[in-house]
């Protein structure tokens, strides 16, 4: 029988290290023959990124000794950094950025050379490399932080160890992940230019390949002003296909070899999204079989789908594979490998066969755990929202096989808000979310305007309106699901990291409807994010607000730092002292004037942590802290022994509201003039 206890103080098995223990980051899985690699990220080594090889016996090892770590810092978001060929693994090394060759059982060697004095370490970076057949070149992104301007161009580098460099295309301000023919004569590549970002404009581009050299001119393929193009991948007849959202949706298209621009076609048409924004290299959400068969992940009505289309065919026919959120999709002898997850399974790099659907689990991201009756299965959540439009949020109840609520009240709130912002709520299992919901917390996942799986027009949404269409259709969720008398209306609370805390930022100066907040590494500055952001974000904001500093008064206006005479919603702050992405002095700022103001604020900074923290201590601390902080704003106490958390101005905290008042509007939960 469930105990009854307030909401958000039920004792869960799924804790902060419930979090990190023995839980390993899965990315970009690779196959050479019958081998399978991937990337594991391990909280409990500081975050290190190893290269693993699975071996057609089902053994394991670490490709990388200890010292080494793949993961380049090109974009500073990074993404894909390792290539393999013939049992040699080739990655770009996070301490030094330099690129490095692992021969079968050997030790890394060195690719490329350290910087010339008196540039700085790290100074040159490479990302997305991919072997040609014979393996004497790698094809990948190089990035070069001068003293003036940063860099980014097309280069082979040649395996052999002579640090030989070569320069494919330059010139514009951003190159993607590159592909090679299979014969290895042609490669194709994206390029973009500022003030676009890769999902608003992008190019697509071919060309010819010749001992490590370009052959001939490059030649347009696709893209162009408002089309963003992105995954080429080379069939095994040659053919060129691509991902593009010229019709609005992000579909899948074949240019035949030497077709022009015009030539190219459409395979299956639908009005569903076959790829998502590049924020890291090496996105991939399809596979050319050896058939040609085509398996693919598609995102509709922000549900995930993985089918197959058959060469010539015209549709793509479902496959019930037992997951619904895929990425990283690779041809392999059996049909593909993927990172595959789903509502309640961790993600796992898994092989599908085809056509039978038949997924084995290579490496799961976690140990089986039999959490059943504490996982909270999400439901997707259309609400309406400003202008009479619609949005969208995946919202999950609680759920603890233990307890129950008390009669009469209504459980609390978390808003939880996506990064980006073009990017997108997933449905795949998530113990952050499950550490909350297990609580006895609701949580909204957002899919605010903006966000990517619905559309061009409805990621356009945020075109000019950063700030106000993510805040409104945040409160909107809320006072949706408050009025419909799942959450309690006085106890809603907001979370975000990075564009989510900013939202989060502005929903907490500029509303009144949310009790509290958590901002991690947010913007507090919109205008100092313009000017001090690194080279691929520097002109996000031209479309997300307006051009810098034309629009000053515009920046000013939607950033909370100049409106400190609005702030009186208490607000726990999460910071890396080493991002790059939104420096410190963002979270510092807005600390300050909280603190300045007398509004109930917390602030934790943790040093070697960059934009998104991958240390085991500190991702356990940061969950434990906000439980705590919320605790004491609305009235709860947390089960367990949870270090406190030292609260600035914490007698202006008001008295806790009247758990299950209910109602659509939130109480002001602190003081302040």
């Amino acid at each position: 029988m469930r105990r009854r206890a307030p909401y958000g103080s039920w004792t869960s098995p799924i804790t902060s290290e419930v979090l990190v223990e023995a839980v390993v980051r899965l990315a970009d899985p690779l196959v050479d023959g019958s081998d399978v690699y991937w990337v594991e990220g391990r909280p409990s080594e500081g975050g290190r990124q190893v290269v693993v090889r699975r071996a057609a016996d089902g053994t394991t090892r670490d490709v990388l000794p200890e010292g080494f770590a793949a993961r380049t810092l090109v974009h500073e978001y990074g993404g894909l950094s390792v290539a393999v060929r013939d049992g040699t693994v080739y990655f770009a090394n996070f301490a030094d950025q330099r690129l490095y060759r692992v021969d079968p059982d050997g030790v890394p060697i060195a690719l490329t050379a350290e910087p010339a004095e008196p540039a700085e370490p790290r100074s040159v970076r490479f990302a997305a490399p991919v072997a040609t057949p014979d393996g004497r070149f790698l094809v990948c992104v190089r990035e070069r932080h001068l003293a003036e301007c940063v860099v980014n161009d097309l280069v082979t580098v040649a395996t052999d160890g002579s640090g030989a460099v070569a320069v494919l295309a330059s010139g514009h301000d951003f190159y993607g992940t590159p592909a090679l023919s299979p014969d290895g004569t042609r490669v194709a590549w994206c390029s973009w230019d500022h003030p676009d970002m890769p999902w608003d404009a992008t190019t697509l581009y071919e060309v010819e390949l010749a001992d490590g050299g370009v052959a001939g001119p490059a030649r347009l393929v696709a893209g162009g002003p408002g089309e963003s193009v992105t995954q080429p991948r080379y069939g095994p007849d040659g053919a060129l296909h691509f991902v593009s959202d010229r019709t609005g949706w992000w579909n899948l298209y074949r240019a035949d070899a030497g077709a022009s621009c015009h030539e190219v076609r459409a395979l299956a048409p639908m009005e569903a999204e076959l790829a998502g924004p590049d924020w890291v290299f090496g996105l991939s959400s399809y596979a050319v079989l050896a058939d040609s068969t085509i398996v693919a992940t598609w995102s509709s009505d922000g549900t995930g789908h993985l089918g197959r289309l058959l060469d010539g065919a015209d549709e793509f026919v479902a496959m019930q594979v037992g997951y619904t959120v895929f990425g990283g999709i690779r041809p392999s002898g059996a049909g593909v490998v993927a990172i595959a997850a789903s509502p309640s399974a961790a993600a796992a790099v898994v092989e599908v066969a085809v056509p039978s659907g038949v997924a084995t689990v290579l490496r799961e991201s976690r140990p089986a755990r039999d959490d059943a009756g504490y996982v909270s299965i999400p439901t997707a959540f259309e609400y309406p929202t400003g202008g009479g439009r619609r949005a969208h949020a995946l919202v999950y109840l609680p759920r603890n096989a233990d307890f129950e609520g008390p009669d009469g009240e209504l459980p609390p709130l978390v808003v939880a808000i996506h990064g980006g912002p073009t990017s997108q709520a997933s449905a795949a299992l998530d113990y952050g979310i499950q550490f909350w919901t297990s609580r006895g917390f609701a949580v909204a996942d957002v899919n605010y305007g903006g966000s990517s799986g619905y559309g061009r027009a409805y990621r356009e949404r945020l075109a000019g309106a950063w700030g106000v269409v993510d805040v409104e259709d945040c409160e909107n969720v809320a006072r949706a699901l408050a009025t419909g008398g799942l959450v309690d209306g006085a106890r809603l609370v907001i979370h975000g990291g990075s564009a989510g805390g900013y939202t989060t930022l502005c929903a907490t100066t500029f509303g009144d409807v949310f009790a509290a907040g958590a901002s991690y590494f947010g913007v507090a500055d919109a205008g100092a994010l313009a000017r001090e952001t690194h080279k691929f974000e520097s002109r996000y904001l031209d479309g997300l607000i307006g051009p810098w500093p034309e629009a000053r008064a515009l920046y000013e206006q939607r950033s909370p730092i100049f409106h400190t005479d609005r702030m009186r919603t208490p607000l726990i702050v999460f910071q890396g002292l080493e991002d790059a992405v939104v420096p410190p002095n963002q979270a510092e700022m807005m600390v300050e004037a909280l603190r300045s103001r007398g509004v109930p604020v917390a602030y934790l900074a943790y040093e070697g942590e960059q934009h998104g923290f991958r240390r085991a201590e500190n991702i356990r601390r940061t969950a434990e802290a906000e439980l705590v902080f919320y605790g004491t704003i609305l009235g709860f106490t947390p089960a367990g022994e949870i270090a406190p958390v030292d609260i600035e101005n914490a007698d202006a905290i008001a008295p806790p509201a009247r758990p299950g008042a209910g109602g659509s509007g939130a109480r002001r939960a602190s003081g302040g003039a």
